[in-house]
């Protein structure tokens, strides 16, 4: 019963999110379009922001289908960008919010989450310090974000294939470069 609410109320949050930005979503229009009280809202999450990152946790993790490792990383990517296409007037208009550093930060954890499991694969002999590793990890995630969201404030009109490709050129072995 749990999981429905969270669900509903997830749904209700990116259906608004088709036609306003969220700076203009109240925890009351969510509750009202979901027929529940604002406390069953407060009761799953503590506001908002905590259900837009419920949403793009759950999300994302569904979206990109697999494990990620080196092998599979650019699919994996390709697979974000996807859903975030599928999903293109709730990431605008969460864009377009006061509150956009909360897609910042989400692309940024999960960008620097799915680079922490591809460096280590690569750097089984520990090769690199702690310090180069994160620096690598901050490094691409912030390069990576930085597209995702000039690709967002551009209204995703560019083929998500052809960024993800050219993604996969730049770092094709420039990982395993460094750490030589």
């Amino acid at each position: 019963m749990k999981e429905l609410t969270k669900i509903a109320l997830a749904s209700s949050l990116k259906k608004m999110l088709n036609y306003k930005t969220l700076d203009n979503i109240t925890v009351t229009d969510i509750a009202e379009d979901c027929e529940v009280n604002r406390q069953t809202f407060y009761y799953h999450f503590q506001d908002i922001y905590a259900l837009l990152d419920w949403i793009f946790i759950s999300e994302t993790k569904a979206a990109i289908q697999s494990e990620v490792n080196y092998a599979n990383w650019s699919k994996c990517l390709e697979n974000v960008f996807a859903y975030m296409l599928e999903n293109k007037n709730f990431f605008i208009n969460v864009y377009h919010s006061v509150s956009r550093e909360v897609i910042e930060r989400y692309l940024y954890d999960i960008q620097n989450h799915y680079l922490d499991i591809v460096i280590s694969e690569l750097d089984q002999d520990k090769i690199l310090s702690i310090e180069d590793k994160r620096f690598i990890e901050r490094f691409i995630a912030y390069a990576i974000v930085g597209t995702i969201l000039e690709w967002i404030k551009n209204g995703m009109q560019t083929d998500y294939h052809l960024i993800t490709k050219r993604i996969q050129r730049i770092m094709s072995g420039d990982i395993l470069k460094y750490m030589v």
